[in-house]
């Protein structure tokens, strides 16, 4: 497995390096001159030219390109043009509170998708899979943000049991409460997401000989759906969940703005409304390569959930 891992993060590397030249092509069609949207309109000519000389756009745009990988690949991300302060340093302030959040509905999306997804299959065609399949679908149908301001205005505002705004808290109680919504809101857009596939998956599985074996051989059922369907079904469950990891990070922005949770949303707001450009292009870099992981690591997972799988050349 560690010669398996190694190659994989070998491949990871042409991956990210085209990743970096999507973001840099990217952030040069943004129409505007990056210097003049820092400056402002009134910035006199040589003030323009010298921010230009000092971010480097003014030279040639393969320069400008092998100067990017090189920053990038060695961690120097810039520094942003609003705060002055380095810009990994900047994301690494918020990124936990992002990857605490992703990781919840994570952990509410498995705890709840499974089982739904069970039910779904063992009880097919039946009024649990029907119930099951209504619940998937209002869970993919609903957008992120629209899902978040039903769940702030029924908890927060008119029953009150959780906060409306999301505050820096020492208090486990109360950060626990800071992060009930918003995780709620990402984990049924998760949960939807992992029934509809555990119920797909434990259907093909429980199609095949050795389940329909096992059944006339006398297991039991519990032993039947969780030793050796659900086993046997756990690696596309697997891929959604680390496929869906990226898309996460991704829709938290919109949740975090929703619920003024601070995070790489609340970054990338400021971001915008500012135009640093320079926070942005760390930012799209820290996302691609989150996704680049979650991937490599996903892969390496499958030999953890399902022994069949060999990583043997």
């Amino acid at each position: 497995m560690m010669h398996y891992a190694i190659r994989r993060l070998l491949l990871a590397i042409p991956t990210l390096i085209a990743m970096l030249t999507t973001v840099f092509i990217l952030v040069r069609l943004v129409p505007g001159d990056a210097a003049a949207a820092m400056l402002g309109d009134r910035a006199s000519d040589e003030a323009l030219r010298a921010l230009r000389a000092e971010l480097g756009i003014d030279q040639p745009i393969a320069v400008q390109y092998l100067r990017f990988l090189a920053d990038m690949l060695s961690g120097n991300f810039g520094r942003s043009s609003v705060s002055g302060r380095n810009v990994l340093e900047e994301v690494a302030l918020v990124l936990p509170y992002t990857l605490e959040l992703a990781f919840a509905a994570i952990v509410i999306g498995t705890l709840f998708g499974i089982p739904l997804g069970i039910v779904a299959a063992c009880r097919r065609n039946q009024w649990p899979d029907y119930i099951s399949r209504l619940l998937s679908l209002l869970g993919l149908s609903f957008p992120g943000f629209v899902s978040a301001i039903l769940m702030l205005l029924a908890f927060a505002v008119w029953l009150q049991w959780l906060p409306v705004m999301s505050r820096a808290t020492t208090d486990p109680i109360g950060h626990l409460r800071n992060l009930v919504l918003p995780a709620l809101n990402l984990g049924l857009i998760m949960t939807a997401y992992i029934a509809r596939v555990t119920r797909s998956s434990m259907l093909d599985v429980m199609g095949e000989d050795y389940i329909r074996t096992a059944r006339a051989k006398g297991v039991r059922p519990s032993a039947l759906i969780l030793r050796h369907a659900l086993g046997n079904a756990l690696i596309p469950i697997v891929t959604v969940v680390g496929l869906y990891f990226g898309t996460l990070i991704g829709n938290s922005v919109l949740t975090e703005i929703v619920f003024t949770r601070p995070g790489l949303g609340k970054l990338i707001l400021g971001a915008l409304q500012s135009r640093d450009y320079t926070m942005l292009q760390g930012l799209m870099v820290v996302f691609a390569t989150f996704v680049i992981l979650v991937n490599t690591v996903t892969d390496l997972v499958y030999a953890l959930v399902d022994p069949r799988v060999s990583y043997a050349k």
